[in-house]
């Protein structure tokens, strides 16, 4: 204890640079791009993927399921490229679910946009029911209610733990509305993607739509 306490003024009197920062994990970095995207890690990331998805594309559900893991820890976790997810809306399912992955903010929205993916599956398969036989509201918000609480979609929400009224104010939101449908048109009409998964690097249009394409299209960023 008495060496301990003989040391103590040494410490103190070292400047904050003696001790190296932790590097940032730049995964918990999730923010808004000024088109509506959410962009994942560093701001400043030397190269920028653009990911233009659709939640009912089932090469988009496959993409996300092989891809999300190593781009978080190969490239983005030390900041050396950031990945943004942008909407090109196909239908109003589409639609509804890229509301509903809005909930909760920026903070939460990686883990909705995963588990809608991860859990295509059931509810595309009640959405081929609903679209096939239910009598659908013609009112836009009711019709996009209606969608989401009869397709499983809110009952996926409710275990990420939304409540109806959250969810019904995510598909009612207008400027959620405003920045999806703006992603869209930029994705089919200005980036003129062919299809879903398409990816852009630092502006750039990538050539394919697979994880297999795309990692050999990324620079030498691997942490």
């Amino acid at each position: 204890m008495k060496k301990l306490r003989l040391f103590l003024p040494l410490l103190l009197a070292l400047p904050a640079a003696a001790f190296p920062a932790a590097a940032p994990n730049w995964t918990a970095r999730v923010a808004l791009s000024p088109i509506g995207g959410h962009v994942l890690g560093n701001p400043a990331a030397p190269t920028k993927l653009v990911e233009y998805v659709s939640y009912t594309c089932s090469h988009c559900a496959h993409f996300v399921g092989e891809a999300s893991q190593p781009l978080r820890d190969r490239y983005v976790k030390g900041g050396k490229l950031s990945v943004e997810v942008r909407n090109a809306v196909r239908d109003k399912y589409d639609l509804t679910a890229a509301l509903l992955a809005r909930c909760g903010g920026p903070r939460r929205f990686f883990g909705n946009h995963e588990a809608l993916f991860a859990n295509q599956d059931p509810w595309m398969e009640k959405l081929t029911a609903y679209d096939r036989d239910a009598v659908k509201p013609t009112e836009e918000k009711a019709a996009l209610r209606d969608i989401g609480q009869k397709t499983g979609l809110y009952a996926l929400m409710a275990k990420r733990g939304f409540t109806p009224a959250q969810l019904d104010a995510c598909v009612n939101d207008p400027n959620a509305m405003k920045q999806i449908l703006a992603m869209t048109d930029e994705a089919w009409n200005k980036v003129r993607i062919t299809g879903t998964p398409s990816f852009t690097l630092n502006g750039t249009l990538v050539r394919g739509s697979d994880w297999t394409r795309l990692q050999a299209a990324l620079p030498d960023t691997a942490q």
